[in-house]
């Protein structure tokens, strides 16, 4: 389907996915990164420095890398394009939930989106009752790896809207799902 043909339900679905998941990640980058600049402000010792370094690299590459990078972005990408060429009414709505798969989504990014939300949930739950330095640095690797992932995910999406890659999957079962 050439871009002249897509309907203006479908390209504001897909921006409103856009725009809605890149706003979800830059609310918690601002967020955190205070939180960070925080703890590094109030200084920090030797040890809490090589912490910081090592809790970066590894949000880095686990989170940015492996989790946004290779799996979560492509597949976002591949929704949001999904979304401009099949804008069903109830998806587009909840456009940037759509993209990250909590619904019509097969049952690998619906396990993916549910317990990740959860085991995130749980995590901000501990770190908001951890003590800075601690906390800061902990936030400095999200904010790292947060940032990582909304750039990858804004590279994928210009792959996937100007056709440069095609073999991203967007995951929505034959029938549509739920």
């Amino acid at each position: 389907m050439g871009k002249a043909q897509y309907t203006t339900a479908g390209r504001l679905a897909a921006g409103w996915a856009i725009v809605g998941f890149s706003w979800i990640l830059l609310d918690a980058i601002i967020r955190l990164s205070l939180i960070a600049f925080e703890a590094v402000a109030n200084g920090l010792s030797v040890l809490q420095w090589i912490l910081l370094v090592v809790v970066i690299v590894l949000m880095a590459y686990a989170e940015g890398y492996r989790g946004f990078q290779k799996s979560f972005s492509p597949r976002c990408a591949a929704r949001t394009r999904h979304l401009l060429t099949h804008p069903h009414t109830f998806s587009a709505v909840l456009a940037p939930l759509f993209i990250m798969g909590f619904f019509r989504a097969t049952r690998k990014p619906l396990l993916f989106a549910w317990v990740g939300t959860a085991l995130i949930v749980m995590l901000i739950i501990i770190l908001q009752v951890s003590p800075q330095p601690w906390r800061g640095i902990v936030d400095a690797g999200v904010v790292v790896g947060l940032s990582w992932g909304l750039t990858s995910y804004w590279v994928a999406v210009w792959q996937v809207l100007t056709g440069s890659r095609t073999d991203f999957s967007h995951e929505v079962p034959a029938d549509g799902g739920v």
